[in-house]
């Protein structure tokens, strides 16, 4: 078959044939069911195409690809390269003002509505409506409102911003425009990506530990990998023990010797070691002295000294204080 034989549905299969399954699906998740199901019978229908074919399909691609581009050239990405142009670094760094000015969050509005106002409001919603609606907040409030819901809707709500790849601008106004009518509030957000595994371990990152337990023990059973990917991503009070002694040193500075004290109950003996050995004697002394004074204490007061503890370490990484090894990175260069 040549280009001149092909009809638009015909060009539409071949480039997916053309660009191989794995770039092809993410063509797909901007086609509605009906048009995925068409595309995919055309798949099946193509006949074999010369290299010549998917020569021309390409270019006449990348030309309607090209001048869709002129004709909607403006925005923040054009913003963007006009002033790095001009300016360089400093256009840069224009544009992440004018951007912070403009106020280009979705879903900005509902940082000025109570957790506990909205937490009603979404108990009504699909679970994939509020992963989206949370994928944009802070995680410090994401998790906040995760946490007023019931332990299945919040697995469940975990689970799909875990999963949660590009999400189409027309997706995200709509969604934005029917909680802003509910609401009762007006805003001009424009759109930007987020969700996925790193904003969900961040929104884990700021729930309680009972919470954050609850929810991975669902990841796990539901989508072991994804789990295990967010795991990654997470620093729990039991990974103090992998901070070099610097840094172990200088979170003890930071807390508390009796609330340090709670947070160690129950904890592995190489946690407790990797934490005393980086105090003087005396210090060890009194931290074990108040342990010993402590006895049976609650498990939520434990979670929550941990907790506690673990949002200084976070402090801390983000003042450029410390360093945190995650899974798959290396301070090292060789």
């Amino acid at each position: 078959m040549t280009m001149t034989d092909l009809k638009p549905e015909q060009k539409a299969a071949a480039l997916v044939v053309a660009v191989g399954s794995r770039a092809a699906s993410g063509l797909l998740q901007f086609l509605s069911e009906e048009e995925v199901e068409a595309l995919a019978a055309e798949v099946a229908k193509i006949g074999r195409l010369h290299p010549e074919t998917i020569d021309a399909l390409m270019s006449e691609v990348l030309y309607e690809a090209e001048e869709q581009r002129k004709l909607s050239a403006g925005g923040i990405d054009y913003a963007k390269e006009l002033l790095s142009e001009w300016q360089g670094n400093r256009g840069e760094e224009i544009i992440d003002r004018l951007m912070a000015d403009l106020n280009v969050v979705p879903f900005n509005f509902i940082r000025d509505i109570d957790p506990d106002q909205l937490i009603p409001i979404l108990k009504d919603e699909h679970a994939q409506t509020v992963a989206l609606i949370l994928a944009h907040q802070p995680a410090g409030y994401a998790a906040r409102v995760l946490g007023g819901f019931d332990n299945d809707f919040q697995a469940e709500i975990a689970l799909r911003v875990g999963t949660m790849g590009r999400t189409s601008p027309d997706v995200i106004r709509r969604v934005e425009s029917a909680l802003r009518e509910r609401l009762g509030t007006v805003s001009q957000a424009e759109v930007q990506i987020k969700g996925g595994v790193k904003d969900l371990a961040e929104v884990l990152n700021n729930t309680d530990r009972g919470t954050e337990k609850a929810i991975l023990e669902r990841l796990m059973r539901t989508d072991p990998e994804l789990a295990e990917e967010v795991r990654a991503l997470m620093f729990v009070f039991e990974d103090v023990a992998t901070l070099e002694d610097k840094f172990i040193q200088k979170v003890i500075q930071e807390v508390d010797a009796k609330e340090l004290a709670m947070a160690m109950k129950g904890v592995s003996g190489e946690v407790q070691e990797s934490i005393t050995r980086n105090m003087s004697q005396r210090a060890a002394e009194t931290l074990n002295e108040e342990l010993e004074m402590l006895g049976a204490v609650r498990r939520s007061d434990v979670e929550m000294a941990q907790s506690r503890v673990v949002a200084v370490v976070r402090r801390l990484e983000d003042a450029g204080e410390i360093v945190i090894a995650r899974a798959g990175e290396s301070d090292l260069i060789e």
